[in-house]
């Protein structure tokens, strides 16, 4: 049988809508497959009627999103059936990265790959919005993606508007629009660390429910609550790096005082270790200080919402051997469940290059959710 659409019975279900509900489901099937699939075992898996999975297969074939994979010879009665696969060359997404100290591109095809990837380190403090998107355009492989996105680290509006990048002194910046007239392609906006914390959900698999801590220059988070993210009543949630630590504490350039980020964000941290670089801090460095911000606002964002899982990303990944002893010792103090069931600390599995890959990855998602609509975006 097909696949039904549910609609309320006053709207009349397009030939069209079923058929795009259908091309996702049948993509879909494929791309969760541990081995190259049969369209038989297709049509089983999805409810489709064989006729039915073969036109959509032979559909998505054509267009360069699946490829059919002779089969493995074997012995017995019977000739096996060739497996559907992700065509590792139908389509590319772009993530792209700004960061107060850094710009970063990537590419990755339908199945995950990593086709291109870029780091420029410079200081993006003096420049304006339109000479650091320029400069980003420029890192960006000429050609052959089908869509892009881009992670920045501060609060984003539905539409796509950078509303403020405190650290970058951003307020209200169209990044989407300019990125999008550049490039000649169809440009996302998303917080830095909700793209990553989406990104390590996929690399690392286990546990749905985690909070994600990005720490560069600024400090941002991510939260997975049962394996989708969760971004606040206007999708601004995650901003950790100014909750207060110490109140009365150093300014900030949010404009408030003591926030996290003065503690514990990478210049604080250099600066209280007396390190230029992070490749030249000491093996001997007291990071006490920002372990113990970290643990301070960490053990706030626990007790609210009863998190048993903290993944550190960024800077904090390989620093987390460090950071731990101070960190922890402030959530034993101050986790109210602290003795009946501790958090697990543990570094990012993709480290820096989760945001970036993080916004890649969104765009192959939008590919495999919504094919009918890539489909006809590239006829």
């Amino acid at each position: 049988m097909t696949a039904r659409i549910q609609a309320s019975s006053t709207v009349p279900v397009r030939q069209s809508s079923v058929r795009a509900h259908n091309l996702a489901l049948v993509l879909q099937t494929v791309a969760t497959s541990e081995n190259p699939i049969s369209r038989a075992s297709t049509s089983a898996a999805t409810g489709l009627t064989r006729a039915t999975v073969s036109a959509l297969v032979d559909d998505l074939i054509v267009r360069g999103l699946l490829v059919e994979r002779e089969p493995a010879p074997r012995s017995g009665a019977g000739r096996p059936a060739a497996g559907l696969a992700l065509a590792p060359d139908g389509a590319f997404g772009l993530g792209l990265e700004i960061n107060v100290d850094y710009l970063a591109a990537c590419v990755i095809d339908l199945t995950g790959q990593v086709r291109h990837r870029v780091v420029a380190h410079a200081d993006q403090r003096s420049s304006s919005w339109e000479e650091t998107l320029a400069r980003l355009v420029r890192l960006t492989p000429a050609g052959g993606v089908s869509g892009a996105a881009l992670a920045v680290p501060g609060l984003v509006s539905a539409d796509g508007i950078v509303r403020v990048a405190p650290n970058l002194g951003w307020q209200d910046v169209d990044a989407g629009r300019y990125l999008s007239e550049a490039l000649g392609l169809p440009v996302a906006v998303e917080n830095e660390a909700n793209l990553a914390a989406l990104s390590e959900l996929r690399a690392a698999g286990g546990r749905p429910t985690f909070g994600y801590v990005s720490g560069e220059i600024g400090i941002g988070a991510g939260l997975v609550l049962d394996g989708a993210l969760y971004r606040g009543v206007r999708g601004w949630s995650g901003e950790i790096g100014h909750l207060p630590v110490h109140p009365d504490g150093r300014p900030c350039r949010c404009g408030a005082r003591g926030c996290l980020e003065q503690y514990a964000g990478q210049e604080a941290l250099l600066r209280a270790a007396g390190a230029a670089t992070l490749a030249g801090l000491p093996d001997d460095a007291d990071l006490g200080e920002a372990g113990a911000a970290l643990g301070i606002a960490l053990a706030g964002v626990i007790n609210l919402l009863d998190l048993d899982t903290i993944v550190l990303g960024g800077i904090y990944g390989p620093l987390l051997p460090r950071l731990r002893p101070s960190i922890e010792h402030e959530l034993g103090r101050r986790v109210l469940t602290a003795g009946l069931a501790p958090v697990t600390l543990r570094a990012a599995a993709l480290g820096a290059d989760a945001a970036m890959r993080g916004a890649a990855e969104s765009v192959i998602r939008s590919i495999l959710d919504d094919p009918a609509t890539f489909l006809t975006r590239t006829t």
